[in-house]
């Protein structure tokens, strides 16, 4: 019977194992002096050798020959762990057997000592599918556990380890396998299976595996079974349903070029011969990632998962671009893949995507279009195609609404500077972004209005207070007078507010704001009971205020000037000298 390659060539001693130095090392040093730990963790991507490194630990242990970091692969004992049929080497689905009671029958097997063997391994698969309790009914078990037992626990997810269980084990974190390393691997593999097959085809299969030596080596199966004893490229993507570069080299080249046309014959091609447009949107996010990289680092063979000949032709793509732009692209073909996994028009979202791409590229940064309005002249949004690196981009989100509605820079007085610095420019850009709640900064912002007219205050004892306390700060009296209803006769000043208020107007603050504003002590009478609807006139008062402030931003050149230039509406204007 057929056995597929990733059993066929399974690692049977620990120098076959490829990368994972760190934990060879150790488990080789620990069986050299006699350190062998009850438990062991090992967690890691899939296909990275977790399960694989456990038979080799329980052939090491139990050789006869042993405990030996080279296992003999000759006597009995070996030959049936590979084989998998001892009866000292038990080897757990987890996923399937996470009960409790599957946990108690473990328990009880561990106090019976091996058949044959020198010690009695437990591998437990998937271990993160065992649930809470069933690790309750194991602490004992694996902190004390008989000196001819040894767990290994093989997991995808640690954190989903209890700290109880993982404090009583060994952890070694599985590294995913280099790109490098796994073409070496399959090159191997294909000369001992008489398979011919270039380097372009294996960093194919390589990257398709992204870490995993397992699932690149069921794609090799995969290829094998296609395209028989020789592997190309092209057969090979066709077959994985991948891309090649010169397929995304379009989308690049559209980019360079500002041909939002041709991103549609992009798509339209794709349709016509059925790919799927998720992958090409992941194969596109992952190109525009090594495109940014590259332009960073250089030609970086273990930071970007390609041939050599990839790699020369990526960092030549590369060098057309700036940094700004291959990053707001990542960040936009990531959004797009984001959003084509929820899509019922996959295609319309595709062109809608591509189409921004180009989009992104003709926005003028932000800086650029300040220092114009500094200087008098009106900037146009968006720049002019370029065929090479364009300067500092603003970010990602941006790109995508590149006609929001901008709101105007808080004004100043006519008598400050002569115009807005480029720091208060820049903070009522990104005031745009958040249009509820545009405000003034700094020391530019708008002088505060007069607190009321006084022909409003001049017979209104309550509008009089309340104004003076909260010039003063005294924002709780001042509360308290709102919510109260207060008239003047003669020496004496009555109020009437709610219970919750009475302890304000018994303040010595209160009496001192009362000589101040009528000059004069008065004689204050207070009664509880409902104010009614005497916040009508401070009310009143406030948004006369705030109509002068408007009035005043939108008198001021500089605001004007603004809205010439980007658009937009003054929805409000606050004075934060006021509050």
């Amino acid at each position: 019977m057929y056995q597929v390659i990733a059993r066929k060539y399974r690692p049977q001693t620990f120098r076959d194992v490829v990368n994972q130095e760190h934990v060879k090392t150790t488990l080789e040093n620990a069986i050299a002096q006699k350190r062998i730990a009850h438990g062991y963790i090992f967690s890691g991507q899939r296909g990275t050798g977790k399960t694989t490194v456990a038979r080799i630990l329980a052939r090491c242990l139990n050789c006869v020959q042993g405990p030996i970091a080279e296992p003999c692969g000759e006597c009995a004992s070996c030959r049936e762990i590979t084989a998998g049929g001892t009866v000292d080497v038990i080897e757990i689905d987890a996923a399937s057997n996470r009960g409790i009671n599957e946990m108690r029958e473990l328990r009880e097997n561990v106090r019976y000592q091996p058949a044959r063997d020198r010690y009695k391994v437990f591998i437990i698969d998937e271990a993160h599918q065992i649930t809470n309790e069933a690790f309750n009914a194991l602490l004992k078990t694996i902190e004390e556990p008989p000196e001819w037992v040894v767990f290994v626990l093989c997991t995808t997810e640690a954190h989903k380890i209890p700290a109880t269980i993982a404090s009583r084990c060994q952890h070694f974190s599985f590294r995913s396998v280099d790109f490098e390393d796994l073409i070496k691997r399959m090159a191997w593999i294909c000369g001992q299976e008489g398979i011919q097959a270039d380097n372009e085809a294996l960093a194919v299969l390589a990257a398709a595996g992204e870490g995993s030596v397992r699932d690149s080596l069921s794609a090799l199966d995969q290829a094998i079974a296609c395209c028989g004893s020789t592997l190309n490229a092209a057969e090979v993507r066709a077959l994985l349903g991948a891309f090649s570069l010169e397929s995304l080299e379009q989308v690049s080249q559209a980019l360079l070029e500002s041909n939002s046309g041709r991103m549609l014959e992009v798509v339209d091609e794709l349709e016509r011969n059925g790919h799927n447009l998720q992958h090409f949107s992941r194969e596109l996010a992952r190109y525009f990632r090594n495109l940014l990289v590259l332009r960073i680092s250089g030609s970086a063979p273990h930071l970007v998962a390609a041939s050599a000949e990839q790699r020369e032709k990526l960092t030549a793509i590369a060098a057309g671009f700036s940094e700004e732009d291959l990053t707001r692209y990542l960040q936009l073909s990531l959004d797009l893949f984001r959003d084509l996994q929820y899509s019922l028009q996959p295609r319309f979202h595709l062109e809608v995507g591509l189409i921004r791409l180009v989009q992104a590229g003709h926005l003028l940064p932000i800086e650029e279009a300040l220092a114009r309005v500094g200087a008098g002249a009106a900037p146009a949004l968006t720049a002019a195609p370029r065929p090479a690196a364009a300067p500092a981009a603003p970010a990602a989100p941006a790109a995508q609404r590149p006609a929001a509605p901008a709101q105007a820079a808080p004004a100043r007085p006519a008598a400050q500077s002569p115009g807005p610095s480029p720091f208060e420019l820049d903070r009522a850009r990104k005031a745009t972004a958040r249009p509820p709640e545009p405000q003034s900064y700094g020391a530019n912002a708008l002088e505060p209005a007069p607190l009321a007219p006084p022909e409003m205050t001049a017979g209104d004892p309550r509008q009089r207070l309340h104004s003076y306390l909260n010039a003063k700060g005294f924002t709780h009296l001042a509360d308290a007078v709102e919510n109260a209803r207060i008239t003047l006769n003669g020496a004496e000043l009555a109020i009437v507010t709610a219970k919750s208020y009475e302890i304000y107007f018994k303040d010595r603050g209160f009496e001192e704001a009362v000589r101040d504003v009528f000059g004069k002590p008065l004689r204050v009478r207070i009664g509880v009971g409902e104010a009614g609807p005497a916040a009508a006139p401070i009310a009143a008062a406030a948004s006369l205020g705030e109509e002068q402030a408007t009035g005043r931003a939108l008198a001021h050149p500089e605001v004007r000037r603004f809205q010439e230039v980007f658009g937009g509406e003054i929805r409000k204007v606050r004075n934060l000298k006021e509050s």
